[in-house]
């Protein structure tokens, strides 16, 4: 049986292919907090507490917007709901443990240490140290994180305003929906959620996010009970 110590470092090892997408994200969050007038310590709190990815994007360009603390946290909280889908998964593997190791690995479950992390818990289920995997992965994760974070927090504090580089913001999520692109059905989707959101961008507190998520979850829904039907 492998050592906690060897364990911990493959998971570290395991997650670094995925890191390299990571960093100019972080600096690019970094970067646009500073931009759009939050001060260094704001921005760095969110990638501490939050440590979100783009959830804290999304926070960002809310509040900047005038969004109400309401539309604010429900937004946040709807992009990082799929966690509680991550740790449903892993909970099989990690329901041995006690309430501190629970608590420190709930904060460490990002998309990427959940996604290496939970192939090694299939692959060795009996491994009573397994947990350490997720630590390890984690934990490097969240590292980069922090350290790109600050990176972007002075290059923003040093950038000229009159280089806009607010216009980031959008540029991030596109990149972000590239691969959707390849499937008519994600389109549609995307489609569907970004009328939605023009056709009720002036309702109260900037509630047109929520709005359009719903309809796209929905347009989701009716589209997947279409095709179980044709098959």
């Amino acid at each position: 049986m492998k050592s906690k110590s060897k364990i911990f470092f493959q998971g570290a090892s395991d997650i670094s292919p995925l890191l390299i997408p990571v960093v100019p994200f972080g600096i690019i969050f970094g970067v646009i907090g500073i931009e759009l007038g939050f001060s260094p310590l704001l921005t760095y709190a969110m990638s501490f507490i939050i440590c979100g990815g783009a959830s804290q994007i999304v926070l960002l360009q809310l509040v900047s917007g005038g969004a109400s603390s309401l539309v604010a946290l429900t937004s946040v909280s709807v992009v990082n709901s799929r966690h509680f889908l991550y740790g449903a998964v892993v909970s099989e593997y990690l329901d041995d443990l006690n309430l501190y190791w629970k608590s420190i690995l709930s904060y460490l479950l990002y998309d990427q240490s959940f996604a290496v992390s939970y192939q090694y818990f299939k692959k060795n289920s009996n491994n009573i140290n397994r947990h350490y995997h997720l630590l390890g992965s984690g934990i490097t994760l969240w590292f980069i994180w922090q350290i790109s974070t600050l990176l972007g927090i002075f290059l923003g504090a040093i950038i000229p305003d009159e280089l806009g580089l607010s216009f980031a913001i959008p540029l991030t999520f596109l990149s972000l929906l590239v691969q959707d692109f390849k499937k008519l059905d994600h389109v549609f989707v995307m489609l569907v959620s970004g009328l939605t959101a023009v056709i009720f961008y002036t309702i109260p507190f900037k509630a047109y996010i929520i709005l359009a998520a719903t309809i796209g979850l929905l347009a989701s829904l009716i589209l997947s009970i279409f095709k179980k039907r044709k098959i």
